[in-house]
């Protein structure tokens, strides 16, 4: 199979300094809207990957999600995002970046070369075979990533990836592998603009349905977010006075004690009269 990392091709476009402001968004936008039609070609192998994590979750498993630069933050933010929208532990879908959370905010030199320290953070986090690890690297030539999917492949553990690139190594060795091709960049390279959207749309496919399937929302509604914030206290209560018609002042009420959309609309339902 031939490996051509498009990602790292030369861009469709030159001249950028010469572009007015107008130029430059116009096709800016223009190379975004390639983005979906990319991540629609890909749909059978995300749905294969959600079927296999729901089955896992079910049996105790865990999402991991592993990655360097852009790639990482993309990983961590989706996974941050789980606990407050769908009411799960931390722990349920987890994070982890080449160089630690330093690396975060700031590039850590060399991080993503390492070709032990993915395998280590993951022991650090007791990794089992319950669990499933997905790599995500727009080139899917990540070392630091593709050395700890070999090791999880040796301890039987799930494993995938989303690249950019087909038949990149690292495709080849995830049991997994979804590749969303989205071509070349604007600025020739910067990964992080049409590869990190598209990153972006199937993490949010992957939490978002797993969760879904998991029984983590009800109708269209988040029913198990946490009430972190007066917005989403007032929404929590929008969501009970709809669902079992009554006043504003009553589900609120209600949501105050239970503390949870949920908790409220069941208590609700077994002692109205």
């Amino acid at each position: 199979m031939t490996f051509i990392k498009t990602t790292e091709q030369d861009s469709n476009y030159n001249h950028l300094e010469k572009m007015t402001v107008h130029e430059l968004l116009t096709s800016i936008n223009a190379e975004d809207k390639t983005v979906p039609l990319a991540v629609e070609k890909a749909l059978p192998q995300i749905e294969k990957l959600v079927l296999k994590i729901v089955s896992q979750l079910q049996n105790g498993g865990r999402i991991f999600y592993m990655g360097a630069g852009t790639s990482g933050r993309l990983g961590i933010l989706d996974a941050s995002e789980c606990p407050p929208t769908f009411g799960v532990p931390h722990s349920l879908v987890m994070g982890l970046i080449a160089g630690g959370d330093t690396a975060i905010r700031k590039a850590v030199e060399n991080a993503e070369d390492s070709t032990t320290q993915g395998w280590l953070d993951l022991q650090a986090e007791n990794i089992t075979t319950n669990d499933v690890v997905i790599g995500i690297a727009a080139s899917g030539t990540t070392p630091y990533v593709i050395h700890a999917l070999k090791k999880c492949n040796q301890n039987k553990i799930t494993t995938s990836c989303i690249t950019c690139n087909q038949n990149s190594p690292l495709s080849q060795i995830a049991q997994f592998p979804i590749e969303v091709v989205v071509g070349p960049e604007f600025v020739t390279g910067s990964s992080r603009m049409k590869a990190g959207t598209a990153q972006k749309l199937v993490l949010n496919m992957i939490s978002t349905t797993t969760m879904i399937q998991l029984g983590k929302v009800k109708g269209n509604k988040m029913v198990d977010m946490q009430l972190s914030n007066n917005k989403l206290v007032d929404r929590g209560a929008k969501m009970i006075q709809k669902e079992i018609k009554i006043s504003y002042q009553e589900a609120l009420t209600l949501l105050q004690t239970h503390q949870s959309v949920r908790k409220a609309i069941l208590y609700y339902g077994q002692n109205a009269h």
